[in-house]
């Protein structure tokens, strides 16, 4: 069972910069790491994951503006969010999946609110 913790989320500026961070209370090394964020009233989407061999997907409406990288030693996944717009504003989830073994877990999400 591997627990993960969200934070950096909090209120900003439009235009402005967050990080993310979701830390694992085990080794996420063979896990494939994704965050994904929830408006209100929308549905959960995907944002940004990174393989447990560090390649990288983004949604495209977030390309050029978000990064996700991964510290394997520090047990720890980034997002890395510039230029932030009014539209990004939601609750921001982790996730550590490694389905081969059946194993997916999801943190219990972050506040990011941008002010426009």
């Amino acid at each position: 069972q591997v627990q993960l913790v969200e934070s950096g989320g909090g209120l900003v500026q439009a235009g402005g910069s967050l990080r993310l961070s979701c830390a694992a209370s085990g080794s996420i090394f063979s896990f494939n790491m994704g965050w994904y964020r929830q408006a209100p009233g929308k549905q959960r989407e995907l944002v940004a994951t990174i393989t447990s061999g560090s390649r990288t997907y983004y949604a495209d409406s977030v390309k050029g503006r978000f990064t996700i990288s991964r510290d394997n030693a520090k047990k720890t996944a980034y997002l890395q969010m510039n230029s932030l717009k009014f539209e990004d504003t939601a609750v921001y989830y982790c996730r550590a999946s490694f389905l081969a073994v059946r194993e997916d877990y999801w943190g219990q999400g972050t506040q990011v609110t941008v002010s426009s």
